[in-house]
C-alpha cells in the first residue's frame, strides 16, 4: 500500500470517519469503550460525535515464548482468560509458562485500570449500548477478551467498531457481537499501521488527557 492509498491520516481522523457509520446508535444511550492506548484517540472522536461517555477496557495479549508479538491468548477484567488452544498445542507451550504469562499480564491489566480509571469498578450496562473501539485488529485476540469482559456487564447491545480489521478476524469476532462495524476489511492485513499516515505510539499521558477531556464534556 502506497502513502497515497492510506485511508486514514491518523487515529483522530479514523475516529471521525468511524463515527459517521455509528450515528444510528446515537439515540441508544451508548457508552464508548476503548482499548488503550491506541484505541483511545479513535474512541474519543466516536464518543464526542455520539455525545456519549468515554471509558476504557483493558485487555492484554499473552505472547508466545520468544515471540511476544504472536498472541496465544489474552486476559481482561473480571477474570476473563482466552487461549488459542490450537496455537498452544502446535507450539508445545508448557503449562507453567501459561501460568506465568497470564499472571504477569493480569497484573498489568490491574495496573492500567488503576492508572486510567483509578480502580473504579465497572457499572452494569443493562439499559445501554456498549461500543468497543480500537484503532485496528489483526488477530483480534485482545478484542475478543475485551468483548467477553463487556458482555458480563449485560449491555443491551454490544458493538465492535474499528477503522480496519483483517477479514478473517472480522468473521471470527462477529458472533461475539450484536453488530460489527469496520471501514476496511483487507483479506491480507500485514500490519494495522500501514493503514495510517501517522501511527505514532500513544503515550499514557495522552490517554489520561483524552479521558479527562471526555469526562468534562459528558
Amino acid at each position: 500500500m502506497s502513502c497515497t492509498e492510506m485511508p486514514f491520516e491518523d487515529r483522530r481522523n479514523a475516529g471521525r470517519r468511524l463515527a459517521e457509520r455509528l450515528r444510528p446508535y446515537r439515540d441508544e444511550s451508548p457508552v464508548v469503550f476503548t482499548l488503550p492506548r491506541g484505541g483511545v484517540p479513535v474512541g474519543f472522536e466516536v464518543a464526542r460525535s455520539l455525545d456519549a461517555p468515554l471509558d476504557i477496557i483493558v485487555a492484554r495479549k499473552l505472547g508466545a515464548p520468544d515471540q511476544p508479538e504472536f498472541g496465544i491468548g489474552a486476559v481482561a477484567p473480571g477474570g476473563v482468560h482466552v487461549l488459542n488452544e490450537r496455537a498452544v498445542r502446535a507450539l508445545g507451550i508448557p503449562e507453567d509458562y501459561l501460568d506465568w504469562v497470564s499472571e504477569r499480564e493480569t497484573a498489568e491489566v490491574t495496573r492500567r485500570l488503576q492508572l486510567f480509571r483509578g480502580g473504579r469498578p465497572y457499572s452494569s450496562l443493562e439499559t445501554m449500548t456498549a461500543i468497543l473501539v480500537d484503532d485496528g485488529l489483526a488477530t483480534g485476540v485482545t478484542a475478543r477478551a475485551a468483548l467477553l469482559a463487556l458482555r458480563r456487564l449485560n449491555p443491551r447491545r454490544l458493538v465492535l467498531a474499528v477503522p480496519v480489521c483483517a477479514q478473517q478476524t472480522a468473521e471470527l469476532l462477529r458472533p461475539e457481537t450484536d453488530d460489527l462495524v469496520c471501514l476496511q476489511t483487507p483479506k491480507n492485513l500485514e500490519a494495522v499501521g500501514l493503514y495510517y499516515r501517522d501511527f505514532a505510539q500513544v503515550p499514557d499521558e495522552e490517554v489520561i488527557r483524552l479521558l479527562e477531556e471526555a469526562r468534562r464534556h459528558t
